[in-house]
């Protein structure tokens, strides 16, 4: 079992003063002991006009929350449980997909380059190690005074260890061998790797470049396997995920040819037995 030695606090003060420099589109981070759900706390300041580039941390997470309504808990300080609340400038709403991706792609980076493990995504929101689930990504749209915003919540295990995880198919970093699994150094990591991937996609108007394309494709461990795809209102599918397209969804090559899935079509995105 872990004492509070073992899993330290993160500090409010420290983290805001190594993100909120100028030039960066944090403005503010908020470090809270305990919250039911990070994305619904946030979603609530969203609709009342929130700014864009406000963080909240949840030490402690009591009723995450995931696609299709599912719930979930974190042990304290165990796990990086946060949400973030971008307002995207100059992106149609057709875009917008791609947030959840780039989210997973700054947390897929920042686990790799701080705690030394391999880790890939699974379209649309997963950050895994081979199979096995190590964080779990959700974004929601919110409307407001200001107009829509996105609230990107994020739950990753690091120092989660088997008997306090929720199915036999998730991991930790520490789990996972992990060299560095500082929670602080793992939030500052991805929060700046997510801004200059935000950055760069709003320049675009939410078009992806080539590299940024690559860049997923090189990552995303759904590509080039076979899958079957539950569909809302619609038969099992599969076929071949060979890619990703300009707004986000899964180009999959199935017998009757090419098709695309948004994440919102699909119930869940899995290898055949």
């Amino acid at each position: 079992m872990y004492d509070d030695l073992d899993r330290p606090p993160l500090s409010e003060s420290e983290l805001t003063r190594a993100l909120t420099l100028a030039g960066s589109r944090w403005t503010h981070v908020e470090v809270v002991n305990e919250s039911p759900s990070t994305n619904a706390r946030l979603a609530e300041r969203a609709a009342s006009d929130e700014r864009d580039g406000l963080v909240l941390v949840a030490e402690h997470q009591t009723a995450g929350r995931g696609r299709l309504d599912r719930t979930w808990t974190t042990p304290p300080r165990a796990a990086i449980t946060m949400s973030v609340l971008v307002r995207p400038v100059g992106v149609p709403m057709s875009r917008w997909p791609w947030i959840s991706l780039l989210a997973g792609l700054a947390v897929a980076a920042a686990v790799r380059r701080v705690a030394g493990v391999e880790a890939g995504l699974k379209w649309p929101n997963d950050v895994v190690v081979d199979d096995r689930k190590l964080a779990g990504l959700l974004v929601e749209r919110v409307e407001g005074g200001f107009g829509p915003a996105a609230v990107i919540g994020v739950g990753l295990n690091v120092s989660t260890t088997r008997a306090e995880l929720p199915t036999p198919y998730a991991t930790s970093l520490t789990l996972e061998g992990a060299t560095t699994p500082d929670r602080a150094t793992l939030v500052k990591a991805m929060l700046r790797r997510l801004d200059g991937l935000l950055a760069q996609w709003e320049r675009r108007a939410g078009t992806p470049s080539v590299e940024l394309r690559a860049a997923y494709r090189g990552a995303c461990v759904t590509i080039g396997q076979l899958v079957r795809l539950e569909v809302f209102g619609r038969e099992t599918v599969e076929g071949v995920a060979v890619g990703i397209d300009e707004s986000g969804r899964l180009l999959v090559h199935t017998e009757s040819g090419e098709v695309a899935f948004a994440a919102g079509d699909v119930v869940h995105v899995r290898r055949p037995a």
